[in-house]
């Protein structure tokens, strides 16, 4: 699962890592980010990448409901978005990268849930796996983006915390998943060495304060 996680990087690294070649965006740093607000995404446009701004929560293009009717769609499980009626449309037609700079589990204590904080060792930005759509509401005729985390079984560095994780593709697999050639078998935990964890304030638990950097600082 990947219910909470952070965008703090620069414009510059996302230009290095995903070759955009669209204007300077001026990116806000984020520290909480929870579903149904709004996220950065990468998609494919013919020959380049793109940064797209989008809902946190996929809602199919089918969906004939409002958008809090919609089920729980911040992640997709990896074992079973190819077939599942609200990924697998996207699956097939709509893939994306989601950029993180890193995200939060929960572990349980005698004491109640501590967060820890999980991001690279060695890279300023996580690529997690993506799928997304565009939904159009049918009360104000308003297209909206929005998009979902795939996640899969935890590595064994990760499962000391939870038994999921984001599945994080490395960058000379991005052009296969975008481009809709890679499957499923794509969708795997990452190598035991890549990830660092630390715990963090319980302050992370209040949804609203994404604008606060120290919530990812390690607790004293």
């Amino acid at each position: 699962m990947c219910g909470r996680f952070t965008q703090a990087y620069t414009w510059r690294e996302l230009v290095a890592l995903y070759r955009l070649t669209v204007p300077a965006s001026n990116l806000e740093p984020r520290y909480n980010i929870a579903p149904t607000t709004t996220i950065d995404a990468v998609i494919s446009r013919g020959d380049h990448f793109e940064l797209a701004r989008m809902r946190w929560g996929l809602i199919p293009s089918w969906w004939n409901k409002t958008a809090k009717e919609a089920p729980s769609t911040f992640n997709a499980r990896a074992e079973t978005v190819a077939e599942k009626p609200m990924f697998r449309s996207a699956f097939k037609r709509s893939r994306c990268l989601i950029p993180a700079s890193g995200y939060y589990e929960w572990k349980a204590t005698p004491d109640g849930k501590q967060p820890y904080y999980i991001t690279a060792k060695d890279e300023p930005v996580l690529s997690f796996a993506g799928l997304w759509d565009e939904w159009t509401n049918a009360e104000t005729g308003v297209p909206i983006k929005s998009a979902t985390i795939i996640v899969t079984a935890a590595n064994k560095f990760a499962a000391q915390i939870h038994d999921r994780m984001p599945v994080i593709l490395a960058p000379d697999q991005f052009d296969a998943w975008l481009g809709g050639t890679a499957g499923t078998d794509i969708l795997k935990s990452a190598s035991e060495n890549m990830l660092s964890m630390r715990p963090v304030s319980r302050r992370v638990n209040k949804v609203g304060n994404d604008n606060d950097p120290t919530l990812i600082e390690a607790m004293q």
